[in-house]
């Protein structure tokens, strides 16, 4: 065995009641684990164990339990030992049955489930609802108290740690990773996780590196290469490894003991100095790098080959029961290998020498209040956004960077809450590029790496969190937002796609967190998406997407909102909700380019509070039936329809033309699907039963057919959006390749209107000139014609008066 950097550990902290103790806690949560993967009836085993008590469908992973049982009873010894305050994240994937178990143990999941009782009949429920119809999931899922990690998806727990304890000075999170867990990409850039984190403000992490040395069937990296190199690589992403490595029971209790305690007094010790002195370098953390053996207590060995120590305890290492009898017999001799009844009473309640060892009340890791968030929530103060308003004085006459404005309420937003230090805003240095560097004004980037005299806005207590790791400052959101705080996370809209996966997990977090009574809302994580699609000048077909829209409405859509406000006043509106909602997941895409701005704060206010409307500035069809319904979503498809609209009544001075723009695309569902969808009527009124809808969208065209395929009037329903089709160009170009912009919207208007089929004709041959002389000109000068960057909203287009 070797312990590394342990020079002040004890060689036996415990006592031998104390070793017998914990070690019998152990079995207790080994026990419950075990039953809770295998057993459906005699939850004691008071009576010889047949098939019929065994589960018929033997789902969950023994291999990780044990360890990470292990970890759990050493780190109640010393939470009570020195009063601490730590949470539990188990990254481990299915490590559900050992962090169940202890919730047991500790009494909470009797309090927050009653039927799960303190007694043989509560055992007998809590084995039988494991992976069970109608009960938990095998991992740490929302239900599990005590946790905010699921587990399920590996690769998240060292970040979720981490964005846990930033403004939370008190708080140690317990962070567990298996070693298969540790081969993940976002796993291995979390580590530097630490470069961020201040001691004077922040909690700490307290990483426990748990090898066992396999995955599902094949060895782990980590687990494989020497342990002078492991060492060497975690010295070299900034910690201090301490080494614990065995599997005799009693020698395992005392090092672990040993080392917790240093590690303990390690992190009080950078705390309190930089708490006392300030803070003047980046401290170096320790870690724990704990090596037992996969499936620990379990059987050696099964049907002739190795178990314990082996991949093949990784799930359930007795199957087969049906056809095995003698698996029924190991299984049973495995479970009293425990002594059940020397940890349980008649009635199946822990002895009070057991019951003694586990903290209480909220200093118990799955009764932590930093774990339900909610509960520790606090409303954001909030400036009125309406003070930030660009003056509009008519439609389209004035220029403004959407973004930039919205910077400058987040500004104002980070002031307000700097004392309470509960919001951050996250993003992979792109900060100042998506126009947010107001921010700058009041605050810096969080860093507590090395500093040279050129850097920009680099302090130890700063709140703007940028890493080049869409996956990390994901996981730090999601960590904040789940104990209780607020934040925003700005990326560039290609690359959000980085964490399709991360978005999937939290999204299922929220749905089912939403059906537990006592999981109480947390702060919605909002995105802002921008550097999109249609401004990729420098950048081009690489980055060039905006399918994430089309990923989050897959997503139970009562906690999805997407919104694509067309200027700045609408996109402060749309902020100031997005940052007032709960229990959400708040899509806004907005470009960070100069744009004409639509419309006065008033109206924005009313469009956004629809997610919906006609603007009657811009439609002339008041008192008549329109040719044609003009609708738009997004700020270059708004740009492109007005463009359009203008050009079709210059060329057609009757046309009726009715102009739709929809900020918040959830109101294109159906109202019986989402709480902000259109009822039939209401759509049909806007959208009308029988006339051509030419809907240009900011993203992939094919997802407004699908939010509106049960419409009335989807028939006529003809969508202009990204066809796959980039390049680096010119702005103006990308709309033209992908036959979004104001020409071919046009062609479009004067082949579905009836009464243009014939007179056309000339229409559709300016179309064609236009492209053409746009082609000439941008290849020739490299820039877009005067008339495309010059154009504006007429500011008294048309006289409406008669249809008015």
């Amino acid at each position: 065995m070797k312990i590394v950097h342990n020079t002040e550990t004890q060689d036996d902290p415990l006592s031998l009641e104390e070793l017998a103790n914990i070690n019998a806690y152990w079995r207790a949560a080994n026990y419950l684990s075990v039953g809770q993967i295998y057993l459906l009836d005699n939850p004691l085993l008071k009576k010889p164990l047949k098939l019929k008590h065994i589960k018929p469908r033997l789902l969950g992973h023994w291999g990780t339990t044990p360890g990470l049982n292990f970890i759990y009873v050493h780190f109640n010894r010393v939470i009570k030992r020195q009063k601490l305050n730590v949470m539990n994240i188990t990254g481990p994937g299915h490590g559900g049955p050992g962090i169940v178990a202890n919730a047991f143990l500790e009494g909470t999941y009797s309090e927050v489930y009653p039927n799960i009782s303190q007694d043989e009949v509560g055992i007998k429920n809590l084995f039988k609802q494991f992976s069970f119809p109608g009960g938990i999931p095998s991992h740490c899922s929302p239900d599990t108290p005590g946790s905010i990690h699921e587990g399920g998806e590996l690769g998240y727990s060292v970040s979720h740690a981490y964005g846990a304890v930033f403004d939370n000075p008190d708080l140690i999170a317990c962070c567990v990773v298996g070693d298969g867990e540790a081969e993940t990409g976002p796993l291995a850039t979390a580590w530097h996780s630490n470069k961020f984190l201040n001691p004077i403000k922040d909690g700490a992490v307290l990483p426990v590196l748990h090898l066992n040395g396999y995955k599902i069937a094949s060895p782990t990296i980590l687990a494989r290469i020497s342990h002078d190199e492991l060492e060497k690589l975690f010295v070299g992403y900034g910690y201090k490894p301490y080494f614990i490595e065995g599997s005799d029971p009693e020698m395992m209790h005392q090092r672990m003991a040993a080392v917790l305690d240093s590690a303990i007094a390690e992190i009080k010790a950078i705390q309190h100095e930089a708490r006392i002195k300030g803070v003047t370098e980046r401290p170096i953390w320790p870690m724990i790098i704990l090596r037992t053996p996969k499936g620990w207590t379990g059987p050696k060995e099964v049907d002739g080959h190795k178990a314990e120590g082996s991949w093949r305890s990784h799930q359930v290492p007795l199957s087969e029961m049906a056809t095995k009898p003698e698996h029924v017999a190991l299984l049973e001799t495995w479970m009293k290998s425990y002594k059940p009844e020397e940890l349980f009473d008649e009635n199946g309640t822990l002895i009070n020498e057991l019951t003694a060892l586990a903290p209480t009340g909220i200093a118990r890791m799955s009764a932590n209040l930093h774990a339900n968030g909610g509960l520790l929530l606090k409303s954001l103060q909030l400036p009125d956004f309406r003070k930030y308003a660009v003056e509009v004085p008519a439609p389209g006459q004035v220029l403004a960077e959407a973004t930039r404005v919205m910077g400058c309420l987040l500004r104002d937003v980070m002031t307000l809450n700097y004392e309470a230090q509960n919001f951050r805003v996250m993003g992979p240095d792109e900060t100042n590029s998506n126009r947010l560097g107001a921010l700058f004004e009041v605050t810096n980037r969080a860093w507590m790496a090395s500093k040279l005299p050129e850097d920009d806005h680099l302090a130890a207590d700063g709140r703007v969190m940028e890493i080049l790791s869409e996956h990390t400052c994901q996981g730090w959101l999601e960590g904040y937002l789940l104990t209780g705080r607020h934040g925003f996370f700005s990326c560039y809209e290609a690359f959000i796609h980085i964490v399709d996966s991360m978005f999937n997990q939290h999204a299922k977090w929220l749905k089912v967190s939403r059906e537990i009574p006592w999981r109480q809302p947390i702060a919605s994580l909002n995105y802002l998406l921008t550097s999109h699609v249609w401004r990729q000048d420098h950048n081009g077909f690489s980055h060039q997407d905006p399918g994430f829209i089309d990923h989050v409405l897959n997503k139970k859509a009562t906690m999805i909102r997407v919104y694509l406000p067309p200027d700045a006043n609408t996109l402060l509106a749309i902020t100031d909700q997005c940052l007032r909602s709960k229990d959400l997941i708040n899509v806004i895409v907005a470009g960070k380019q100069s744009q004409p701005q639509w419309l006065d704060m008033s109206s924005a206010i009313k469009h956004c509070t629809a997610g919906i409307g006609i603007w009657s500035w811009a439609s002339n069809d008041h008192n008549d039936e329109p040719d044609v319904v003009m609708a738009c979503a997004g700020d270059t498809p708004t740009i492109e329809t007005l463009a359009a609209v203008d050009l079709l009544r210059q060329h057609v001075p009757d046309i009726k033309i009715r102009v739709i723009n929809v900020v918040n695309l959830m109101t294109l569902l159906p109202s019986e699907e989402h709480s902000q969808g259109l009822s039939d009527k209401d759509y049909d009124s806007l959208f009308t039963t029988n006339k051509p809808i030419i809907f240009a969208y900011h993203g992939y065209p094919w997802l407004i057919h699908r939010l509106s395929y049960r419409r009335t009037n989807h028939k006529n329903l003809h969508v202009h959006g990204y066809k796959e089709e980039g390049t680096t160009t010119t702005p103006f170009d990308m709309v033209v390749l992908n036959e979004l912009d104001r020409f071919h919207l046009m062609a479009n208007v004067v082949d579905r209107v009836p009464r243009l089929t014939q007179s056309g004709a000339y229409i559709k041959q300016y179309i064609r000139d236009k492209l053409i002389e746009h082609r000439l000109y941008i290849t020739a000068h490299g820039k877009d014609m005067p008339e495309i960057t010059d154009w504006k909203w007429p500011s008294r287009p048309y006289n409406n008066s008669d249809n008015e």
